[in-house]
């Protein structure tokens, strides 16, 4: 399994994520099989099969969470002497002219609409190891953006 990066944040979230899926989740999905049941002839009975569905990606889902708590690194220390995994970073775009801030972050947490990027996205690989005032390229199907580290911290 690829090494998983969180922040301790992110571990939290993960944790309460995981703790939810054991305590509502499995307990509503094992009352909709009870329930499916009782319609009687489980060979032709799509709710039934339905619920089992949706319990075996429930549970595969609490392995993987729980795979991923056991094997993860949790982000301590921010080095902000370059950009690292955990560490906010201010780029501008010297293409459109524009800033903006990402915090670099483990696949896991990664979510663009809220500015955290995965260290494994293309800019995440990019700004990796940069320091300020490092120019960057990262190329994309629409062709390459220039961008210029401006700021990195915690």
């Amino acid at each position: 399994m690829e090494q998983v990066y969180l922040t301790k944040e992110g571990k939290k979230q993960l944790e309460e994520k995981l703790d939810y899926y054991k305590t509502v989740k499995r307990p509503e999905v094992i009352k909709r099989i009870g329930l499916a049941r009782e319609f009687g002839d489980l060979s032709e009975n799509s709710e039934y099969d339905a619920a089992k569905e949706e319990q075996a990606r429930i549970e595969s889902e609490i392995s993987e969470m729980e795979q991923k708590l056991r094997d993860c690194i949790v982000i301590t220390k921010i080095d902000t002497s370059k950009v690292t995994i955990g560490c906010n970073v201010e780029l501008l775009n010297n293409t459109l002219g524009q800033t903006v801030t990402y915090k670099i972050v483990g696949s896991t947490e990664s979510n663009p609409l809220q500015g955290l990027i995965s260290n494994e996205s293309p800019v995440g690989k990019a700004v990796l190891g940069k320091k300020v005032g490092e120019d960057v390229v990262v190329t994309t199907p629409n062709g390459d953006i220039h961008f210029t580290v401006k700021k990195i911290f915690a």
